[in-house]
């Protein structure tokens, strides 16, 4: 069962690699309007953050050692919750 064919499992999973992305994500957004003032729109602020969490789990992915798929599934998945953490947060704000 775990023999030769053995692939690589990282013991983080992309579960918490995206997690963790989404949530740093969330700070630099945060530090991003602080500095900057706040986006047009909520669909830009959305844009705005889907880059920050996507360059956040590339760089936890990266210094995990995943390979592509696990990679590309915890970007998808940090811009997902990273966007949920803005909805909760700022539903009903007009920007």
């Amino acid at each position: 069962v775990y023999g030769a064919n053995k692939t690589h499992h990282s013991s983080w999973t992309h579960e918490i690699i995206a997690g963790a992305a989404g949530f740093e994500a969330m700070k630099s957004y945060e530090k991003h309007v602080a500095a900057n003032g706040k986006p047009a729109s909520h669909a830009a602020a959305k844009e705005i953050l889907a880059a920050f969490a996507a360059a956040e789990g590339d760089k936890l992915a990266e210094t995990k050692g995943m390979d592509a798929v696990s990679r590309e599934k915890a970007k998808h998945d940090a811009k997902k919750r990273a966007e949920k953490m803005y909805d909760e947060q700022y539903s009903g704000v007009e920007l």
